[in-house]
């Protein structure tokens, strides 16, 4: 692994085990909680509220899926 991809890792590793992000993913959770529903769905908004879900699930899993990349990393080290 490169010193910057190293770099990279553990500083998304640091902001993700922040009290800041743990708040924020809080409330990232409520919201895909609120929104991830057919509740209000059209068939004008619906490609919108997928993206919205989307999003959210991903800012969701950044904390995990580095933790393992960064793990992947460093056992082929």
């Amino acid at each position: 692994m490169t010193p910057e991809l190293q770099r990279y890792y553990e500083d998304r590793l640091s902001m993700c085990s922040s009290d800041a992000w743990k708040e924020l993913m809080k409330d990232v959770q409520v919201m895909l909680d609120a929104t991830n529903t057919l509740s209000g769905v059209t068939v004008d908004n619906l490609n919108f509220k997928q993206g919205e879900v989307s999003m959210m699930r991903w800012m969701l899993s950044i904390a995990s899926a580095s933790e393992e990349s960064y793990d992947r990393l460093m056992e082929k080290e």
